[in-house]
């Protein structure tokens, strides 16, 4: 089948924002939450322990409540970015016209299988749908199935509205009925998501940014390129310097989430849902570079669902490494490397491998300079804080590229690049056992 460039781009667009979520009922701990919001600027504020606190047990009516209404806003609330989407965009005629299944799927895109019908699931699986034809796309938009996607289809099966969702880029599935076709799994990175391709099929953006949309590649975007001011999409930096798309399970206890610690996970939800997923929404951050960020909006759909949606991140779980999935032995000869001789526990610490939170404050980060971990300085400096925070290791192996910018394809090049850094001098068996600790983690 042939895929036009501007049907792939739209696509992977799409695909960028899609998140996913585990079951409520799996939560088994209390969640703590913490967020403070400015009422006379209207933003948010970067805190992790004082201002309002939001303590839920799911033990409780009111937890469990919030938690599902937290679910609902992390899958399908678009905080009004069809005015980004289809308004500026125009991707509604893009995906009606030039975007297949196969084409979706092969950006990135996933599929929802528990949202369709058992007669639709019965003839994909007898191979019996068309998914070269762009009108099944508008169906499974219609049926709420493309993660992280709201499409409006009026009577006559025209897309009229589309719009993303935070489960577009932290959601994937588990190709339990084919690639890219499953359960949903919520606070997965979506590896697979081309997003600059996707931007770039706008005829909203010029050419010469659209060449840098490109240079992503799947799994990747930059949040310090650009942002949506609820009208026109305003410069920031460049060149492009895109990062990984994150995972964003375990991260209770965090603190400070983001690559560079900005901010608590409220703040970046702020950021993100209005800046850059152009929801309709106020943000305000003075301290980024070149000249601070901010953004008013009336009214604000996404401020007042910031609580919800951090409480129901905050209760995705990390999954677990499955037993077969790397060396047990050699594993615990990596774990006493990584507490002794390696010497990673130094920063990697306590029980979320991360020294973030020993900070001289609650709300002071301890960061790091970009050279005294020999990572990449330029993202950095385009952060409030100009440095990067220690990354918590639990469920590595589920997400490569490594590092922020991806630079480390996998976990034998990360023990390479802190070997070679810190002149660790490891042996090649050590480096091998490190790698099974911490695919074990």
């Amino acid at each position: 089948m042939n895929v036009t460039i501007a049907s792939t781009v739209f696509i992977l667009a799409m695909a960028s924002s899609i998140l996913g979520f585990t079951p409520v009922n799996s939560i088994a701990q209390e969640i703590k939450a913490n967020i403070s919001v400015n009422d006379d600027q209207q933003k948010i504020r970067v805190s992790n322990d004082d201002e309002r606190k939001i303590i839920l047990s799911i033990n409780s009516v009111d937890g469990v409540q919030k938690l599902k209404e937290g679910q609902e806003i992390f899958r399908f609330d678009t905080f009004g970015s069809e005015q980004l989407w289809t308004d500026v965009f125009g991707m509604h005629k893009v995906i009606e016209t030039g975007v297949s299944p196969a084409t979706a799927l092969a950006v990135g895109l996933k599929v929802d299988v528990e949202a369709l019908p058992q007669e639709l699931i019965n003839a994909l699986k007898a191979g019996q749908v068309d998914l070269t034809k762009p009108a099944v796309t508008v169906e499974l938009l219609r049926l709420n199935a493309v993660v992280g996607v709201q499409g409006s289809v009026d009577e006559a099966g025209q897309l009229t509205k589309v719009g993303i969702t935070c489960a577009l880029c932290h959601s994937t599935v588990d190709n339990s009925l084919a690639p890219g076709i499953g359960k949903r799994l919520d606070g997965w990175a979506n590896i697979n998501l081309n997003v600059g391709a996707i931007v770039s099929l706008s005829p909203a953006i010029d050419d010469a940014t659209k060449a840098q949309f490109l240079t992503w590649g799947p799994g990747k975007y930059d949040p310090r390129h650009h942002f949506f001011d609820g009208t026109s999409i305003v410069p920031l930096n460049s060149p492009t310097l895109p990062v990984v798309i994150p995972s964003i399970f375990g991260l209770q206890g965090v603190g400070f989430e983001t690559f560079t610690g900005d901010g608590p996970i409220s703040y970046w939800n702020s950021y993100v849902g209005v800046g850059q997923m152009g929801g309709k929404g106020n943000f305000s951050d003075p301290r980024l570079p070149p000249a601070g960020v901010t953004i008013t909006q009336t009214p604000d759909l996404v401020t007042p669902k910031l609580p919800a949606l951090l409480a129901y991140q905050l209760s995705l779980l990390t999954p677990k490494a499955a037993q077969d999935s790397f060396d047990q032995a050699a594993a615990l000869r990596g774990k006493l490397l990584f507490r002794n001789q390696a010497g990673c526990v130094s920063c990697h610490a306590g029980r979320k491998f991360t020294d973030v939170r020993r900070g001289p404050n609650r709300d002071e980060p301890l960061l790091h300079d970009p050279a005294e971990v020999g990572a990449e300085p330029v993202y950095a400096s385009r952060s409030a804080t100009g440095k990067y925070r220690t990354t918590p290791l639990r469920g590595l192996q589920l997400h490569p590229p490594y590092f922020h910018d991806g630079s480390a394809a996998d976990l034998p090049a990360v023990v390479n690049h802190y070997d070679k850094h810190f002149g660790l001098n490891l042996t090649d068996g050590e480096k091998a056992d490190l790698v099974e600790y911490l695919k074990s983690i």
